[in-house]
């Protein structure tokens, strides 16, 4: 593998028969918990293991005090990694149903817990298999191997340091919804419409082409270092409604080679919890 964080479906399948490799399908549906998992049933890349979004991702204990999605409880995570055989050591590919946002997730919290080879599969599901990818119905026995794996606490801000930075002018914070939802004009999910004052909008959406697969790094680089200015990757902090589709513009930042960049994990969910914290409406 070479050093992007993303894997075409041509080079998966090059891989396929590789014991050091393991897949995992994060498919899933905000507004449908259990479509992912009805979807890995029903067919999935042969010796993937499946990722649920709110159950292995994500600490639902957590949410009167993070948000939608708060990160996952670290004892929890490891757990699942151990009963998937996600070791360290392994070859990762992880992938969702099209546009990577759910990937992007696992991505980021395997990237940031010593895991040194985890790629996205460009395009997802629907990728593989316009590439005649193998439909597998077969589950993989779990593991016992114990995995030691830990979060690095650098890779993501929380809510009193973003205030910090963004008072002092020392982070710049990119937010990933679609714009109508930044601007506070529709809000189809949280109780508050709006966003942080002195954050900017890039949807993650437009980090990708027609086909769900990411534009070229030469494109994506031009439009974040428009958004970032001077500023350097690590002091660019991503956000969106739960710190879910963050994850994918600092995933497209690390394919333009814009390497080291943040999370506001709680993001935009987490935010409005104290109703003294300000919002902002409006381009």
């Amino acid at each position: 593998m070479d050093s992007s964080p993303l894997i075409s479906a041509a080079e998966l399948l090059s891989l396929m028969g590789d014991p050091a490799l393991r897949i995992v399908d994060v498919r899933f549906d905000l507004m449908q918990a259990g479509w992912g998992r009805e979807q890995y049933a029903a067919g999935h890349i042969p010796g993937a293991v499946y990722a649920h979004l709110g159950e292995h991702l994500s600490d639902a204990s957590q949410k009167a005090r993070h948000g939608r999605h708060p990160l996952p409880e670290a004892q929890a995570f490891r757990a699942f990694l151990s009963q998937a055989d996600l070791a360290p050591q392994r070859r990762i590919v992880v992938y969702d149903q099209e546009h990577s946002m759910y990937a992007a997730r696992l991505w980021w919290l395997l990237r940031h817990s010593g895991y040194a080879d985890v790629r996205v599969l460009d395009g997802g599901w629907r990728a593989w298999c316009e590439a005649g990818g193998a439909r597998s119905l077969d589950r993989p026995a779990s593991a016992a191997e114990p995995v030691q794996a830990t979060l690095d606490r650098g890779a993501w801000v929380d809510t009193e340091s973003l205030q910090r930075g963004l008072a002092t002018g020392t982070l710049r914070l990119i937010d990933a919804r679609a714009a109508p939802r930044f601007r506070g004009e529709v809000e189809p999910i949280d109780p508050v419409a709006g966003h942080v004052p002195g954050a900017c909008n890039r949807p993650y959406t437009e980090n990708l082409q027609a086909d769900g697969r990411f534009l070229p790094p030469t494109v994506l680089r031009e439009a974040f270092t428009a958004l970032s200015g001077a500023a350097a990757p690590a002091t660019v902090v991503h956000m969106c409604g739960s710190g879910v589709t963050g994850c994918h513009n600092l995933l497209a930042m690390e394919v333009a080679g814009l390497s080291g960049s943040k999370l506001y994990a709680d993001s935009w969910s987490g935010w409005i919890l104290d109703p003294a914290r300000p919002v902002a409406t409006g381009p």
